[in-house]
């Protein structure tokens, strides 16, 4: 029987100053001058209908992602936290992030998200080197990322995440390394360093960049590993590598199949409703302006996942991190029980692929490999 995991709240912000090239998120430029007013309106409006999907629960985490949500002023992110608080209720040590990009921030607005409720920053730095970056399309150079990190330090963040892409336009083993060395030497305490991937609807689908080959791909994810490894980053998930006790906790929840509501243009939710035996996957309205207009509904798609898909969808979040998923939520978080995967596991297990750990479902080192092969088997 269904049971309901922990709730967070995933709190989209659309825009941003500018596309960048390889984006195929839900970001649009901003206008002139963003409805900053009307959106936190909306984003509330929002939340307020959703309330019968928290069924007594209280927010595990918080996570405000883009686009650019530090575009929005410090009193509007607070008026959101508020609102939260009030209509749902925090758990006690709740993790609230917030994704921060270097061109759009002072120290003043660190400082006011800080006040605001933010205690965790996610800081989109994508490489130190001005070259990369500028081939990214990204509004910030390698000093600005630098004093990001220090304004970070300087606001009062002593949590926080720097994203880092690799296998960018041209770029060599050394100059991916020296990017980990420098987000190490500046003090992160998490790093999510994850290779660049030529998505379609972006505009270096239409017009490539020249990309390192396989080969030099793999050094640099080898090199990368082991530097990450030699200053005791844990790898935790694919792309996600922390210290001791610096983890995610808003994305293990993802990944362990936990709830999450979803508010803001084009933002995806997933809840479990034990009396009706379902778990429903949701998703609002995409575009901006249309979202804005609310006239009928904030809600584009609101379906249930399939009983065939769930075991496939559980271990897609759940097989992400290297510890696995604990096989006790695996019943109540998909109301199926575990002899319905237990062909799959065994046939897996056989082929040296999976392993059950300290009553986890787990990879094995050469499943972790493979992890797309691993799925199809369910």
């Amino acid at each position: 029987m269904l049971q309901l995991p922990p709730l967070s709240l995933y709190v989209h912000i659309p825009w941003c100053v500018r596309k960048c090239p390889y984006c195929d998120f839900n970001s649009h430029q901003a206008p002139e001058e963003i409805p900053q007013r009307a959106y936190v309106d909306a984003l509330i409006a929002d939340l307020k209908a959703d309330l019968h999907w928290v069924q007594g629960r209280k927010l595990h985490s918080i996570f405000f992602g883009g686009g650019t949500p530090s575009l929005f002023s410090g009193r509007a992110i607070g008026e959101i936290l508020t609102a939260a608080e009030h209509l749902i209720g925090f758990e006690e040590g709740i993790e609230i992030t917030l994704e921060a990009n270097p061109g759009t921030f002072e120290q003043q607005k660190f400082s006011d998200f800080r006040s605001a409720g933010i205690n965790r920053l996610s800081i989109g730095i994508q490489s130190f080197s001005s070259t990369h970056l500028e081939r990214l399309g990204r509004i910030h150079d390698g000093s600005q990322a630098l004093h990001a990190i220090a304004t970070a330090g300087t606001a009062g963040f002593n949590n926080f995440n720097i994203d880092l892409m690799h296998g960018l336009p041209d770029q060599t083993i050394d100059q991916a390394v020296a990017d980990i060395e420098l987000a190490i030497d500046n003090g992160a305490q998490h790093i999510s360093w994850y290779q660049l991937t030529i998505e379609p609807n972006t505009e270096f689908y239409a017009r490539p960049p020249s990309l390192p080959n396989d080969d030099r791909l793999a050094d640099i994810q080898q090199a990368g590993m082991n530097l990450l490894h030699d200053n005791n980053f844990v790898q935790y998930e694919v792309s996600a590598f922390a210290l001791d006790g610096q983890t995610s906790k808003h994305n293990i929840n993802y990944w362990q199949f936990g709830d999450y509501l979803g508010i803001g243009a084009g933002a995806h939710g997933k809840i479990t409703l034990p009396e009706s035996g379902l778990v429903m996957r949701s998703s609002k309205t995409r575009q901006p302006d249309k979202y804005l207009a609310r006239i009928d509904s904030f809600m584009a798609q609101n379906k249930a996942i399939a009983a065939d898909e769930m075991a496939l969808e559980f271990m897609m979040n759940g097989l992400r991190l290297k510890e696995g998923v604990p096989a006790e939520y695996f019943p109540p978080r998909t109301g199926l029980a575990l002899s319905s995967i237990k062909p799959q596991i065994n046939d897996l297990q056989r082929k040296g692929l999976m392993e059950m750990d300290g009553g986890h479902y787990r990879t094995t080192k050469l499943g972790y490999q493979f992890l797309n092969s691993v799925l199809q088997q369910f």
